[in-house]
């Protein structure tokens, strides 16, 4: 979905019947200035996007961004200044907010993951998931690049990722991966190891990907000097992945650690729009 449309309906969800309050006691022709300002440190996303909640209630108002997407910015700092209509600048600043919050949130701990993997000097890629907000997947995956992250297939047409529910309903996974592989040449293939014997099967199958998810270290560390014995394909660590094990998860050098946490459970950057 278009994040226009996206915008406009959370618009129509807040608004409802009308901004009774709003309406009741500011005058239709007050102007005024207000600007963003950040509560908190951390790296800022979605101001494009807030931006539009403005201009959807007032076409004609100024939005002038005071720092971009992706930058690191300070408590303190003001990140855009808004002039115009009064009524549609309190309108929509929940909505703004709520957009700019929720994806600055996300840059933000998707950053803290990805200093963590380069002060190891690591080439560890970050990734994100398909654990995202229904509808709002695109957006939430901009906020991961924001943030230094990488991004895992957007949708199920992207890839084949072959996961613990598709082998148990398959009779025949070799066969099956083989013809894959002869008819749609071109389509990347991962599947999800949760064993060390898991590994050995897999790796005959010769994907791209071998994905280790929800092990122990020492097998972890076990997968991942197989799969480099005996195969080309990249290693990716899953499951249990925070700031306090990171470093050893790095350390065992896969090639990509994805995180579902940074999209599904960020929480969100303290900023507030003030009027002047």
């Amino acid at each position: 979905m278009d994040i226009n449309t996206i915008v406009k309906l959370a618009l129509k969800e807040d608004i409802a019947k009308g901004d009774i309050t709003t309406n009741t006691f500011i005058p239709k022709s007050i102007r005024r200035t207000a600007r963003f300002v950040a509560k908190e440190s951390g790296i800022i996303c979605g101001l494009d996007i807030a931006k539009i909640a403005f201009k959807q209630l007032d076409k004609n108002i100024i939005y002038i961004k005071k720092t971009g997407d992706s930058q690191w910015v300070k408590k303190g700092q003001v990140l855009a200044v808004i002039k115009g209509n009064a009524r549609a600048i309190l309108t929509a600043e929940r909505t703004a907010l709520n957009f700019l919050q929720h994806l600055s949130g996300i840059a933000t701990l998707t950053g803290k993951y990805v200093k963590e993997v380069k002060s190891e000097r690591s080439k560890v890629r970050i990734c994100d998931t398909r654990k995202t907000t229904p509808l709002l997947r695109n957006p939430e995956k901009y906020a991961v690049r924001c943030g230094g992250g990488c991004n895992h297939r957007l949708n199920l047409s992207d890839m084949v990722m072959i996961k613990d529910n598709h082998i148990k309903s398959v009779k025949n996974l070799k066969l099956q991966v083989t013809s894959l592989k002869k008819h749609k040449p071109k389509i990347k293939i991962e599947i999800e190891a949760r064993s060390f014997s898991q590994v050995k099967k897999f790796v005959v199958l010769k994907p791209d990907i071998i994905m280790l998810d929800n092990m122990e270290l020492k097998e972890m560390l076990n997968s991942i000097k197989y799969i480099r014995k005996n195969s080309n394909c990249k290693i990716e660590i899953s499951g249990n992945v925070s700031l306090n094990n990171l470093r050893k998860l790095v350390n065992i050098k896969p090639d990509i650690i994805s995180i579902g946490k940074i999209t599904h459970s960020a929480p969100a950057l303290d900023i507030s729009l003030e009027l002047l």
